[in-house]
């Protein structure tokens, strides 16, 4: 017997028809005679929803309200599956994230979890109940509900899988699995059977929508085995594992492409110790995640500052950064959202010479400028003009050879 931990989608569990699809799958894994707990996130578009009732309310809504109400569509989707899945003669029990206890952080709409206590949950297994989970939430010290940020339930899910200890996390999406790159823009794009945890990570943060980067990480960290499979196929599927050695053949595996960025300049700024410390502080202190930074060169004592964030922070990051600027001596900042972020993944490139220059110049031969540029080990991801996004993922595709099979 196995136990399975599986997570289920806004588009898995999108109306009655599709949350009964969810049952048969989850009983057919119980019929093989193994455990299951499933996560489930809201119905597609439900938190938008949500999100949008809360904007109405007001412009800044409390953190603490905020995230009690766009929780609250986890709690109809565990509720309905369970109702099915005992309907249909398979014992079941919807838990939502306080009554597991998932604790995390007060760190309201981006929280992060501490520990998963799974009494909860292990008295439920014991008696052959399967137990649906909320995912997307947990409870901070005080007993405050608290979400995960965007697609928090693929890190509720592996954070239960790694706590109780799973045999497998199975991600069931609306595609069936890890593609080089967006099939919707590339129609060369082609499935991964296996991809690196650190691949996975990298294309995770820059764009990719498969999985969110917590749930990698943790997945990683725990060494949990998570497949990437499709809820309306039986075809298919992606590993997400740990490296080996026959999976070092690719260059690069992946391209991607994110559009949730925005450019921020902050003018003139003194060059001396202890400024960046004082710009970058304050955005930290209030969870804003920072992605690639780009400082000038010195002249006459007084450099340009250049840095990336989520365009939903744009609002926040500019009050902050405004707060500073005068302190600082810094002239101006200066902002632009017409920006995307494009990026290739492998963990060959480790071990291979001349992947930027090649990356550089395919895009050079297409007129794309590139404004910033950040690399590591397996990654190169270059900031462009956000039109020439999708032209940039498809020439790169191409250049690199995805199409082909290893």
């Amino acid at each position: 017997m196995a136990l399975v931990v599986q997570k289920y989608g806004g588009t898995s569990v999108a109306n009655i028809d599709k949350i009964a699809n969810v049952a048969n799958k989850v009983i057919r894994t119980k019929e093989a005679g193994n455990d299951v707990v499933v996560v489930l996130s809201a119905m597609a578009g439900e938190t938008d929803r949500l999100i949008g009732l809360a904007q109405k309310a007001a412009d800044n809504p409390d953190g603490r309200e905020y995230d009690s109400l766009i929780s609250t569509g986890e709690q109809i989707t565990v509720s309905l599956l369970a109702i099915m899945l005992n309907a249909m003669g398979c014992p079941a029990k919807s838990l939502l994230g306080f009554q597991v206890r998932i604790l995390t952080d007060k760190a309201f709409k981006k929280a992060r979890i501490l520990t998963v206590e799974t009494t909860a949950i292990q008295n439920e297994l014991g008696k052959g109940t399967v137990v649906v989970v909320a995912g997307f939430q947990g409870v901070d010290p005080d007993n405050n509900i608290t979400t995960l940020g965007r697609g928090g339930s693929d890190t509720s899910a592996v954070a239960l899988a790694a706590a109780l200890k799973a045999d497998v996390c199975d991600i069931y999406t609306d595609v069936d699995g890890v593609y080089t790159t967006d099939p919707n823009i590339c129609s060369k794009a082609r499935r991964l059977d296996r991809i690196t945890y650190d691949e996975m990570l990298e294309m995770a943060r820059a764009g990719a929508k498969v999985l969110q980067p917590r749930s990698v990480e943790l997945a990683k960290k725990y060494n949990v085995p998570v497949y990437v499979k499709s809820s309306f196929t039986d075809e298919g599927g992606t590993l997400v594992t740990k490296e080996e050695r026959e999976m070092e053949k690719e260059v690069v595996s992946g391209v991607t492409y994110d559009r949730d960025q925005a450019k921020i300049t902050v003018v003139h700024v003194p060059d001396r110790p202890g400024v960046a410390a004082r710009l970058f502080t304050p955005l930290s202190e209030n969870n804003i995640v920072v992605d690639m930074i780009i400082q000038n060169a010195s002249i006459q004592g007084h450099t340009d500052m250049t840095f990336t964030v989520s365009r939903k922070d744009i609002r926040d990051a500019k009050r902050i950064i405004s707060d500073v600027l005068k302190d600082v001596g810094a002239e101006k900042l200066e902002v632009d959202d017409n920006v995307a972020k494009v990026s290739i993944i492998g963990v060959g490139m480790i071990s291979h010479s001349g992947v930027a220059a090649k990356m550089f110049a395919t895009l050079a031969r297409e007129g794309i400028n590139i404004m910033m540029i950040s690399t590591s080990e397996i990654k190169v991801s270059c900031v462009v003009e956000a039109k020439y996004a999708e032209l940039a993922v498809t020439v790169l595709h191409d250049a690199f050879g995805l199409e082909r099979e290893s």
